[in-house]
């Protein structure tokens, strides 16, 4: 599967970036890469950034957004597509620096394509995105001339995400160069070591009665039926995604998480 470059700084970005065409402002988000393809009879495969990941052993940062791809593609866009070749690349998103709103932030957001020879600019990704029924990255501005960004005076926008300023910007030009900005809040976060986290409380603030009411509503709409396994399914990941520090990082006992979430689902269906 195709790699993907790191995206420089502005300051090792290619000159030729501002000194001629146009560029896309997009976000910035605080994740991690995931690669997917697509082969002939519709089946997945996915890479972080530097090897395959196998689908018996998905990292817990992964988890959510695989399953976001696997339920959320257009098979039928796909197998009427050729894509022999084409790898497609998103960001994973997980708690990690930015206070997310998580109920609205997607899972993975498409952030470039690779068609077997190049990377295609950036109209043509968030085309692509969409017609797979996945959410490509939001923009701020497109079309910007370059000669007239002046990274000097540019201040990072808020996020598309939360009520708060973006992780920083990626400038793309069409001719496939980039540069990233990040904000300065976020250039030097703070190390802390999560603390011993306690999984009943972290269960119970996440499976609220709404919450539980809005998973149930989702797997129906899926054609799902709202069972205990299925609600299990659907919300201890992403319980795993919202709370990745202190449940991953702080080595919470998961055993205990499982126990107390499928407790609280077996409650509400029954109550």
């Amino acid at each position: 599967m195709h790699p993907y470059p790191s995206i420089p700084s502005l300051d090792s970005a290619a000159d030729e970036l501002l000194e001629d065409g146009h560029l896309w402002i997009q976000e910035l988000i605080d994740g991690d890469l995931l690669r997917f393809r697509i082969d002939g009879s519709g089946g997945l495969q996915f890479g972080d950034r530097s090897r395959l990941l196998s689908p018996d052993d998905i990292p817990m940062e992964y988890r959510y957004a695989t399953q976001c791809v696997e339920r959320s593609l257009d098979y039928e866009a796909a197998l009427s597509a050729d894509l022999d070749g084409v790898v497609f690349y998103g960001v994973a998103t997980y708690q990690r620096t930015v206070p997310y709103d998580w109920d609205r932030i997607p899972p993975v957001l498409g952030i470039n394509v690779w068609d077997g020879e190049r990377f295609l600019p950036p109209d043509t990704v968030e085309q692509a995105f969409k017609r797979l029924g996945l959410d490509p990255i939001n923009t701020f501005a497109r079309e910007v001339r370059a000669t007239d960004f002046d990274p000097e005076s540019y201040t990072v926008p808020e996020s598309n995400w939360y009520d708060g300023q973006a992780y920083g910007v990626v400038l793309r030009s069409k001719s496939g160069n980039r540069a990233a900005i990040q904000a300065e809040q976020f250039r030097e976060p703070e190390e802390t070591q999560p603390t011993a986290p306690d999984p009943a409380k972290i269960v119970d603030e996440f499976a609220t009665p709404g919450r539980l009411e809005r998973a149930a509503a989702t797997l129906s709409e899926q054609g799902g039926a709202p069972e205990s396994d299925a609600l299990f399914d659907h919300l201890f990941d992403r319980l795993l995604r919202q709370e990745h520090r202190a449940l991953v990082e702080g080595n919470a006992d998961l055993g205990r998480v499982r126990a107390r979430l499928s407790k609280r689902i077996n409650d509400s269906l029954t109550n």
